[in-house]
Parts: C-alpha cells; structure tokens; sequence
C-alpha cells in the first residue's frame, strides 16, 4: 500500500485498537473484531496494545495479519518495532519516543509502513520532510475521553498541519460521522479513531463506514 500515491484511496480509515486487551481470553474476541474492521473497509488497523508482555503481543499481531489476508487492510503495530517485525506485520506506528523513523527505515523490509503520531503544526512540519515515513497521525483534532485533559488541537490546525507537509495526514481524536466532512475539508488524508469502531456493532460497521467515507469526501470535494 502506497499512501503518498497520488492514486491512493482516500479517506483512509484507521482503526486503533483501545489498549485494552490483557487476558489471553479475549484474544479471540479481539481477532474478531480486527477481522470485522477489515471487512467493513478499514485501511489501517493500529494494533496498540502497551500493557502485554513481547512474546504474547507477537502472537496476537499474527493472528490479526492472518485475520485481514485477502482484505486491503494492513497491520501496524504501535510503538513496538521488535514486535512488528517479529510477527511479520505490514508496518508500525511510532510515538515520539519511539525509535526514529529514518533508524526504523534501515532495519525494514521494502514496502514497510512507517507513521508517527504528531501533536503540533511544528511536529508536522518538521516530520513532513523525512521521506522514510508514509503517514503522520495529528490530534487530537477534537475533545476525546481518550484524552482527558489535553486541549483538542482543532480543525484549523489540521489544517496548517496537512499544510506543512507532504506526507498524508491523518485526522484522531473525537473524530465520527458528525465532523468527517469538517476533517475532509480540512485537506486531511483519512481518519484514525478508537471509539468510533468499537461502538458500531459488527452487523452495522461496513454501512457505518462508509456513510463516513462519504462525509469526508463531500468535505473534501470542497476543497477543489
């Protein structure tokens, strides 16, 4: 997947996982709900799960890349290159304390993804200029309970975000059905979200993402 591609899809959809899996009972559970977010057009499906131990968060990555075969969705895992390049998955997601994305780059195979989480128009621009990354997630863009406390960044500095860099710009935090078309507006690349796909039921999440697929792009058809 080429997400600097001209012809790449917009929006990309990424769903990030809650960081809430710590008991092997809920694997099966979880893999499921990976598969479903796969099927119903996910694009990217951040595996973020700090709290399991290396060896166990191998084997759940795994399961997820043989849960999403024959789907476009690819696998990152956050923060943990060890591990995404240990259980074979399709890139990783790094935090600012993370190893640095040109290191990372050197040490993986071709057609690796590479993204990194920003929190500041200055974080986008200065990130935007290294080539080894293929995405920057910015946020929080609106109010989130998975942020408590940290004041939303808003849509215009999105906006000067997605300005200051080449790289595809992806828009997290409070991001749903009722803002999309404001983030496409704004000239993002896609979505990333954690509550979003955990409150649509399985049954529902391929029409749920599409009705945002379709918001964003009336947001940012706008734009031309």
């Amino acid at each position: 997947m080429n997400l600097r591609s001209s012809e790449a899809v917009q929006p990309i959809l990424c769903m990030v996982t809650a960081g809430e899996l710590a008991a092997s009972s809920k694997v099966d559970a979880f893999v499921q709900e990976v598969r479903a977010a796969a099927r119903a057009g996910a694009h990217l499906i951040q595996v973020r799960e700090p709290v399991i131990e290396a060896g166990h968060l191998v084997r759940v990555v795994q399961s997820c890349v043989e849960a999403v075969a024959g789907t476009r969705a690819r696998v990152i895992v956050n923060d943990r290159l060890d591990v995404a390049l240990a259980a074979r998955a399709h890139g990783v997601h790094l935090r600012e304390a993370s190893i640095p994305p040109r290191d990372a780059r050197e040490i993986c195979p071709p057609r690796f993804l590479i993204g990194r989480s920003v929190h500041t128009v200055e974080d986008a621009k200065r990130l935007g200029r290294d080539r080894s990354l293929d995405y920057l997630i910015f946020g929080a863009v609106f109010p989130t309970p998975s942020k408590p406390g940290v004041p939303a960044a808003g849509l215009q500095a999105l906006g000067q975000a997605v300005q200051a860099t080449t790289v595809p710009v992806l828009a997290i935090g409070g991001v749903d059905a009722s803002n999309a078309r404001e983030v496409g507006a704004a000239g993002a690349a896609g979505l990333a979200a954690i509550r979003w796909w955990a409150a649509a039921s399985q049954e529902t999440l391929a029409k749920a993402a599409q009705d945002l697929s379709d918001a964003f792009a009336v947001g940012a058809a706008s734009r031309r």
